[in-house]
């Protein structure tokens, strides 16, 4: 490495592309073939032929991924030294603008090497719909109750006592489903997760079981992208760029649900959707296999209009 490479930092673009198919919430993503890791969608920002960021995220994800975006924003800005290297001192600085797209799978990839994953293979612990995972009382508690222990200094212990209660609702307090990028944060720091070993942190335990690893820093991005998903979806009506034309409610709550990881009480989401006025009936019925046919709505985008805020909080959860 050169002293202008020491010296050098280059921009550029990472997408977390984020749909929803039956109740499973998928992360678009390139099998990197040097490393066999997932990795997002990711290139250069070039200046001379990108007139904004956002026109460079999109010129060269529809040639790595052969899809049109849709829905995108920015998220965040990560320039971690190291956080874009193969090997140890390799390479100019990367600093990465991250973007959250959202999209309808519309048939098969036919980009080579890209795939839809369901985003919980990377955070376990995040689907709570049928259950608290298992994950967390089995492997997750006792880890972080070694960090604890390990700490220099009773205040230090006690720093990460609250940071593990407040992260994974333990000792009796509430989970909170938002907390998606301090709960991996956590465990990064607590060294158990594979990116720790690869970053080559003297703390690493890379054989404990804590989700599928991703390239460079890309796991970190995509739980900034859930964060923000779960977070935003209560204030605006993002949800509905995931959503068909039209669509049953059930559909529509098993949606919110599946980006949640929490459970919702039908009944209560039903008249939160329709108090709100987000929805409209067509005067027509889903044309189901089984089962009594259900009324079919679509999103009223006039809502936007009509108020600052307008989205789904998830404030009626079902019991138990």
């Amino acid at each position: 490495m050169t002293s202008a490479d020491q010296h050098t930092v280059a921009i550029g673009l990472s997408a977390a592309i984020v749909s929803v198919t039956e109740e499973q919430p998928s992360v678009l993503v390139v099998r990197h073939s040097e490393s066999g890791s997932d990795a997002l969608p990711f290139g250069p920002f070039d200046p001379l032929q990108h007139r904004t960021l956002e026109s460079g995220l999109r010129k060269w994800v529809g040639e790595q991924t052969y899809l049109d975006l849709g829905y995108a924003e920015q998220l965040y800005t990560f320039g971690d030294r190291g956080r874009h290297e193969m090997k140890s001192g390799e390479g100019p600085r990367i600093v990465s603008v991250g973007y959250l797209a959202l999209t309808r799978q519309c048939g098969e990839l036919k980009a080579p090497d890209t795939l839809w994953r369901d985003w919980y293979r990377y955070f376990p612990w995040e689907d709570w719909r049928s259950e608290k995972p298992a994950v967390i009382g089995d492997a997750i508690a006792p880890a972080l109750k070694a960090f604890i222990k390990d700490a220099p200094d009773e205040p230090t212990a006690e720093l990460r006592r609250d940071r593990m209660r407040l992260c994974f609702g333990l000792d009796g307090l509430a989970w909170d489903e938002e907390k998606v990028l301090e709960r991996y944060e956590l465990l990064y720091e607590a060294g158990v997760v594979l990116e720790c070993a690869r970053d080559g942190r003297p703390n690493a335990k890379p054989t404990l079981p804590f989700g599928i690893g991703m390239l460079f820093d890309h796991r970190r991005i995509l739980a900034t992208a859930i964060s923000r998903l779960r977070g935003k979806m209560k204030y605006r009506p993002v949800v509905f760029e995931l959503m068909p034309p039209t669509f049953t409610l059930l559909e529509l709550q098993r949606t919110v649900e599946a980006i949640s990881g929490v459970r919702l009480h039908k009944q209560n989401f039903r008249r939160l959707v329709e108090g709100q006025g987000l929805v409209e009936g067509t005067g027509k019925v889903s044309a189901l296999s089984r089962g009594r046919p259900a009324e079919l709505f679509r999103f009223r985008r006039e809502v936007l209009r009509e108020r600052p805020s307008p989205g789904l909080r998830l404030g009626a959860r079902r019991a138990g």
